[in-house]
């Protein structure tokens, strides 16, 4: 009877601990986005402590397995203690691990453009003066022998090959003014807009890390459709070597509500 009760108690303290590191990797993922966004440490800092905080949470779910298995022998009754820690566990590395296969799907590069040949170029907004260093060359002879802009285009051709102008049949004016409208709903902060330049220029943060990207979309008449416009554009991360594709993917879902915007 002692025996049983003693492991009883192993019981409990190891499913109590499981949902402590599986809350706790979780409560310190937030905290690391939460204190990165503040402006309270580096970026690098607050994605070291999300390292950790997996690490907590691959723990607390193992953990979680084995009190359900030690409980179900002494017959404490903390099934839901472990189910909690375990499904936490489950949800929070599976986004971080679906994040990190993005990341290792896509080259470490934090600039994307529909138009590598003729850029889309900022106004009132800035390239970050480093935008063409360490660009990687993933340990290819070919990219290594090429120039930092060529290597960064030989890159992105490679990975957003899909990333093209958009062609509307709308007169500049009214693209530009509802490029500046989407952009608004999407909550970026819109720093230029330019009717006759056909620009809009805006930043963009992201929600948890509160990362900055500054955005530039760029409209011209289209000389193979009159009265229509070409739109490209421009997403460029403020920090960091690799966006995770993050600049890819706004620049397709824009041009996709553009175009729907329009039809």
């Amino acid at each position: 009877m002692a025996e049983a009760s003693k492991k009883g108690l192993w019981g409990r303290r190891l499913s109590w601990l499981a949902l402590a590191l599986s809350l706790g990797g979780i409560a310190a993922a937030l905290v690391a986005a939460l204190g990165t966004g503040a402006g309270w440490w580096t970026y690098r800092a607050g994605l070291g402590v999300l390292r950790y905080a997996l690490y907590a949470a691959v723990a607390g779910g193992v953990l979680a397995i084995v009190a359900w298995i030690v409980s179900r022998r002494s017959g404490a009754r903390t099934g839901w203690i472990n189910a909690l820690a375990l499904v936490a566990a489950v949800l929070f590395t599976g986004y971080l691990g679906n994040q990190i296969m993005t990341a290792r799907s896509v080259p470490a590069i934090h600039d994307a453009a529909t138009d590598l040949d003729d850029l889309p170029q900022f106004s009132r907004l800035t390239a970050r003066a480093d935008n063409l260093e360490n660009i990687p060359d993933e340990d290819d002879p070919k990219l290594a022998a090429l120039d930092p802009e060529s290597r960064w285009k030989a890159l992105h051709r490679r990975a957003y090959s899909d990333l093209r102008p958009l062609r509307l049949a709308l007169p500049t004016a009214e693209v530009v003014s509802r490029a500046e409208q989407l952009a608004r709903e999407r909550g970026w902060e819109v720093a230029n807009v330019d009717g006759r330049a056909g620009i809009v220029e805006a930043t963009a943060t992201t929600l948890f890390f509160r990362f900055k990207d500054d955005v530039v979309i760029r409209v011209r008449p289209d000389p193979a459709q009159p009265g229509g416009s070409i739109v490209d554009m421009r997403s460029i991360s403020r920090v960091g070597g690799s966006d995770v594709g993050v600049n890819a993917a706004r620049i397709r879902d824009f041009l996709r509500d553009l175009q729907a915007s329009a039809a």
